[in-house]
């Protein structure tokens, strides 16, 4: 079984993750459909929510697995969800994989000042190609918005006591 399918042009997601020069960087990498690496800096607050949203997922959740920065391969290359929360079985499926072949039910994206609308649009539609049942958008305030495949919700279906607003 290939973890990782080669882009017609381009790095694997494979040949990313062991290159010794793209370690360490202070970027959250992923690349785009045509295998070329796509780096976006990041703020000490973002690390810090997705960790928040990670662990409290599986607090809630703890039949499940959650993780942060978790690589998801889509139509559009290897994105990289910055929290995800997942059934025990999906996880079966991922957890060793360079790039998930399929995503978790859960994908979580916070926000960046440098994130667009459309940006934010297309890894949503492409988390819910990939499988994702929920695609969570947290902002700078640490605001949550919820998304099922059809529109935005007040809350998650999955996790509907989980709270729209995380402590700053």
């Amino acid at each position: 079984m290939s973890t990782q399918t080669t882009p017609v042009s381009g790095l694997s997601w494979k040949e990313v993750c062991e290159d010794p020069h793209l370690r360490d960087l202070p970027y959250k990498i992923e690349t785009n459909e045509r295998g070329q690496i796509v780096m976006s800096p990041t703020y000490a607050w973002h690390g810090k929510f997705a960790f928040r949203i990670a662990q409290r997922l599986e607090e809630i959740h703890p039949e499940g697995e959650s993780s942060i920065e978790l690589a998801i391969r889509t139509a559009k290359g290897t994105k990289v969800a910055d929290a995800v929360w997942c059934t025990a079985d999906r996880w079966a499926q991922i957890k060793d994989a360079y790039d998930a072949p399929v995503a978790p039910e859960i994908c979580v994206e916070v926000r960046s000042p440098t994130n667009t609308d459309v940006e934010m649009a297309e890894k949503r539609a492409l988390y819910f190609e990939a499988g994702a049942e929920e695609v969570w958008i947290c902002d700078s305030e640490g605001h949550l918005r919820f998304f099922d495949a059809e529109e935005e919700r007040s809350a998650s279906n999955r996790v509907p006591d989980f709270p729209d607003q995380l402590d700053v």
